[in-house]
């Protein structure tokens, strides 16, 4: 009988990962908008009110519950990080738009190696809050750090361009990619903090 007056414990890791499973789609569809399907760009856009959704569900589920996995505040800075992910996805899209830039070769390097980093993202959630998240967060640490490199090669070709709209746009691009991997970094090292604060 008095298991009828024990609160209930609400899966908010299991909503994360719904925030995660559609932060990933967007991200493919960010890579094939990247790589060159210019259609995709109505899915980022889809998949990102999708998240929206999703996150909203989350908070309100974070401010019911009685226990939860992890801290409520490490919770909810994990999924406005995810959500940071595909809005700065949806933005670099729309700004390709409005400069009339499409995405290069440089960025959909960048953009496949971003998808790859949020699956590690996901890799690293799947097994909070006690499993080994070191080794996949720092996969997603490492995918968004070789974006560096892909970034500096990819500005130094810019100085042989004489046109100089063409230089700013793609410039703006490309910062906009790092600093999606920034982002990204950011959520991998929460999910480091918010392990060891669970030791």
């Amino acid at each position: 009988m008095s298991r009828w007056f024990l609160p209930e414990t609400p899966d908010v890791l299991g909503q994360l990962r719904r925030q995660l499973a559609i932060t990933i789609a967007g991200m493919d569809a960010f890579t094939a908008w990247a790589g060159g399907d210019a259609g995709a760009s109505a899915a980022v856009r889809e998949h990102e009110h999708a998240a929206d959704a999703v996150r909203r569900e989350l908070h309100h589920t974070l401010r019911a519950a009685f226990v939860t996995p992890l801290e409520p505040e490490d919770l909810f800075a994990l999924s406005r990080g995810i959500d940071r992910i595909l809005n700065q996805a949806k933005d670099a899209v729309r700004e390709s738009e409005v400069m009339e830039c499409p995405p290069d070769a440089a960025l959909a390097a960048m953009a496949a190696l971003l998808a790859d980093a949020v699956r590690a993202l996901d890799a690293a959630v799947a097994v909070l809050p006690s499993g080994d998240t070191v080794a996949r967060a720092d996969a997603a640490t490492k995918s968004a750090r070789r974006i560096e490199r892909v970034y500096r090669s990819a500005m130094g070709e810019l100085l042989a361009l004489d046109d100089l709209r063409a230089v700013i746009a793609r410039r703006e691009l490309y910062r906009r990619a790092a600093r999606i991997a920034d982002t990204v970094d950011d959520v991998a090292e929460r999910i480091l903090y918010a392990t060891v604060k669970e030791a």
